[in-house]
């Protein structure tokens, strides 16, 4: 049986067909820049690779195409369920759920909590529920894995209200993606993953790490929103939470527009001037572009600070695990990172890290460190993998 995985974006659809026992991908796809004049799907299937136009599409429209491939490959009788990938569960979500009418609202309650994200989740739910009346639909939620994390690492020092009434903690996110590597290291360490205190660094456009203690989520850089900890691709990261007022005084902007500020114009982009794509920020770097070097260094060095935290968390550390788009493809991004972590033991394996670079996962420190490992994150296998999981056990 195979799990259909849809993964919604504010103007995008990602999906894969995926058997939860192997994690083999049958269809796989993206759609982007729908309800433009630009939208355009493309699917994947065995090494084949098509295009089609979808001008004003919509994620209806997409999932029409979906559809009408999944019946063309004789997959339409053998799915077993619907998984979504949703941002923000809340307090009320610390595992998969079937989604109802009820769950549907509670999902809409958080939109507040992600207001970029939750939106465009809830419009890929009911496009799905359209196309797939007759299949189960699963939440499967980024916040969820960090439900594990105690008071004294989800808590914020302010007013008790503004928990009670309005729930403002840290919720942490990328739990998928967490969940599933700490899952993987574990196996390559041949150690229980209950015995283990691992750091996971997701590393991509978004960017987030981990504490991962005997497999529960103890700590994360992300907090109430996914603006929190490191600097990512527009993203600043933490900053001063008095910058909010300052720079609306000084500059005329309201608070809407500085937060938006700090999601899409900042980061990478903004330190470098150029782009929020590393490859290019590394080729820039090398031909001798200072503020791009400005812009990787301070990256490691808000990573590096955020991993020794979190071994804190953990009370020790037994492996570092680096995966996502960058963390996956760039080997110069974990050596510096490695390097700024002498002070915990760490010294980098250059050959094996730059093997590591080209698709091959594994340790890549040398025999008397610490592991770090680089492990190629599976998302859409965790997320089939978690509504399996659900559908059996009801």
């Amino acid at each position: 049986m195979w799990i259909l995985v849809l993964n919604s974006g504010s103007s995008s659809l990602k999906f894969a067909v995926v058997n939860p026992g192997s994690g083999e991908v049958r269809l796989s796809g993206l759609a982007e820049r729908l309800g433009s004049e630009a939208a355009s799907m493309r699917m994947d299937r065995g090494g084949e690779r098509q295009t089609h136009a979808l001008k004003g599409g919509s994620y209806a429209q997409a999932l029409d195409l979906v559809l009408a491939e999944l019946g063309r490959l004789g997959l339409w009788g053998q799915l077993r369920a619907v998984g979504h990938r949703v941002v923000h569960g809340g307090e009320r979500f610390s595992a998969p759920a079937l989604i109802t009418p009820e769950v549907l609202e509670a999902i809409r309650t958080c939109v507040p909590l992600a207001p970029l994200h939750n939106p465009a989740n809830i419009a890929g739910i009911k496009a799905a529920i359209r196309a797939f009346p007759d299949l189960p639909q699963v939440a499967v939620f980024d916040t969820a894995f960090h439900q594990t994390m105690p008071e004294v690492a989800y808590r914020y020092a302010v007013p008790e209200a503004w928990y009670r009434q309005h729930g403002v903690r840290r919720y942490g996110f990328h739990g998928t993606s967490h969940a599933f590597v700490a899952a993987e290291a574990a196996q390559l360490l041949a150690r229980p993953l209950t015995e283990l205190k691992l750091v996971t660094a997701h590393l991509g456009n978004g960017c987030s790490v981990c504490a991962v203690l005997g497999g529960r989520s103890v700590d994360s850089s992300m907090g109430l929103t996914p603006l929190e900890g490191l600097v990512m691709g527009t993203r600043s990261g933490d900053v001063d939470p008095g910058l909010h007022d300052y720079i609306s005084r000084q500059a005329g902007l309201s608070l809407t527009e500085v937060t938006a500020a700090l999601n899409r114009e900042s980061g990478l982009l903004a330190l470098s001037g150029l782009t929020n794509d590393m490859r290019e920020l590394e080729e820039a770097a090398a031909r001798g572009h200072a503020q791009a070097q400005l812009a990787i260094d301070i990256f490691v060095n808000r990573l590096a600070r955020s991993i020794a935290a979190m071994a804190v968390s953990l009370g020790g550390l037994d492996g570092v695990v680096f995966t996502g788009g960058i963390g996956e493809n760039s080997a110069s991004v974990r050596a510096a990172t490695l390097t700024r972590l002498r002070v915990l033991g760490f010294a980098v394996d250059q050959e094996a890290n730059g093997r590591a670079v080209r698709g091959h996962p594994g340790i890549i420190t040398a025999p008397d460190s610490p592991p770090a490992l680089v492990i190629n994150t599976n998302e859409e296998w965790m997320i089939a993998r978690e509504a399996q999981g659900l559908l059996n056990s009801d």
